[in-house]
């Protein structure tokens, strides 16, 4: 006869068989996502604090990984990422995000003895070379600064770094900028301050390309570039518009910003661009940088959360949004994006804020807001002015506008291009062919898409709207 103890055995073997091949392992699970998102920085010479290559390495701080990648979102998330997930537009180039299961997973792993699992479902390794600090890609022109010299404990300076030549033989069209900050501080094996700003001394620098005489003057404007700030990542400009970079002029700067880290440090800046193939001419105008916001009547009430900031414009043109770029000071938490066309409002993206990591978001390709002139951009930003955000020193205090961390700043300087009609409509076009659209999907941002779609230009009514005008002209193309 077939024993209590038998059956109880015979049941139990095939379940624990199926926990253990279902189980969560470094080598199968969790190493994947370091790879991908943090080993960039974290490694050994990297500015992370620690290295996450191994598994010895990873597993003693695997409750704190947990708890940086639970945050999502928000101020001290990790990696520093913090588009909002399941609002608005969701592909982004470079995304370094976790999904929802890949923290599901660090989480289970942190609280099952973070096993390590078998040697043979491990990734190949990473080799880590210079390269690995342009996030955009290796570029084909590296401009590198002077040296700069901050003591630990000093004021804050402001001044300029010397100009650098562009030397190339001929003007090249850019399709991204990278600026990164070398210099001689080992994080891993001292302490200074407990933000990002504990690993630079450069906190901003505003900057752009000008022709100098022979006295170093310049003979004219400058081209702007986008703003260097603590904790940014590269600049991705639309592949059919791009920046001019010309031979001979030169790369200056307007306003740059040191502070100190707590150590004697030595730094300077590496400024990376891509270049487009020779030949390239762009097919829009040049990529420009929006800086909408509100900077004049800015007033943040002490020990308060959820206050609001507003701001307002029209676009004048059709126009493509390339990146989105909260820019907020140290109470900020969010900021959302709308595109208000007609009766309809829609949320474009709304981001998370971190004032140590100041992030610029390319949406991809085929994700990029498309939105007709008459179009109505609105931003609104989230201000938590209480102990509770941790980058207020003190948060009785009101709070204004002004340039320092302590006071505020309100902008989004993301980069747009735009487009003559011809262009817009085929712009459309090519986003109804490349993501197979049908009358009956959506997408955001782009109001005018589906349009030739459901409302011919035959069965249009001659009562429509004036502001419609521009969606009947692109159903007729």
């Amino acid at each position: 006869p077939i024993s209590l103890l038998g059956l109880l055995l015979a049941f139990a073997a095939p379940a624990a068989v199926f926990a253990q091949a279902d189980q969560i392992t470094f080598h199968k699970d969790i190493e994947p996502i370091l790879q991908r998102s943090c080993q960039s920085c974290h490694r050994d010479g990297g500015v992370g604090p620690m290295p996450l290559v191994s598994y010895d390495q990873v597993a003693p701080f695997a409750g704190l990984i947990e708890y940086k990648t639970a945050i999502r979102d928000r101020a001290g998330a990790m990696p520093p990422w913090y588009v909002e997930k399941g609002i608005g537009i969701q592909e982004f180039k470079n995304d370094v995000s976790l999904t929802d299961e890949e923290i599901a997973a660090i989480s289970t792993w942190a609280r099952s003895g973070t096993p390590k699992g078998n040697e043979a479902d491990a990734p190949a390794a990473l080799v880590f070379d210079d390269s690995v600090k342009w996030t955009a890609g290796e570029p084909d022109l590296v401009l590198v600064s002077n040296t700069v010299t901050k003591l630990a404990g000093t004021a804050d300076w402001w001044g300029e770094i010397d100009s650098m030549l562009i030397d190339i033989p001929e003007d090249r069209w850019v399709k991204s900028v990278e600026v990164v900050e070398v210099n001689d501080v080992n994080n891993q094996a001292d302490k200074g301050r407990d933000t990002v700003g504990g690993a630079y001394i450069f906190h901003h620098m505003i900057w752009g390309t000008a022709d100098l005489d022979e006295n170093g003057n310049r003979t004219g404007p400058s081209l702007a570039w986008p703003v260097h700030e603590v904790g940014r990542n590269a600049d991705i400009f639309d592949e059919e518009a791009g920046r001019l970079l010309r031979a001979g002029s030169y790369l200056v700067s307007d306003s740059v910003h040191l502070h100190s880290n707590g150590r004697d440090t030595d730094a300077h800046l590496e400024i990376g661009f891509r270049f487009h193939p020779v030949g390239y001419a762009p097919k829009f105008k040049d990529a420009f940088f929006n800086a909408q916001g509100n900077g004049v009547d800015i007033s943040i009430r002490g020990n308060e959360k959820d206050q609001e900031l507003h701001a307002y414009t029209t676009l004048t043109e059709h126009t493509k949004i390339s990146t989105f770029e909260p820019h907020l000071h140290a109470p900020g938490e969010r900021m959302c994006l709308e595109a208000i066309w007609g009766y309809n409002v829609e949320t474009l993206s709304c981001v998370g804020y971190d004032h140590n990591w100041v992030r610029g978001y390319a949406y991809a390709d085929d994700s990029a807001p498309l939105l007709p002139k008459g179009t109505i951009l609105h931003i609104v930003g989230y201000m938590n002015n209480t102990e509770t955000n941790p980058n207020v020193p003190d948060a009785r205090n009101w709070q204004g506008s002004g340039n320092r961390s302590v006071t505020n700043m309100f902008i989004d300087l993301g980069i747009r291009v735009t487009m003559t009609d011809e262009q817009f409509f085929a712009e459309m076009e090519k986003r109804r062919q490349n993501l197979n659209l049908g009358p009956n999907d959506h997408v955001v941002g782009c109001p005018l898409c589906l349009l030739p779609l459901v409302q011919p230009l035959g069965n249009a009514s001659a009562s429509q709207e004036p502001a419609n005008d521009v969606a009947l002209q692109g159903a007729g193309q």
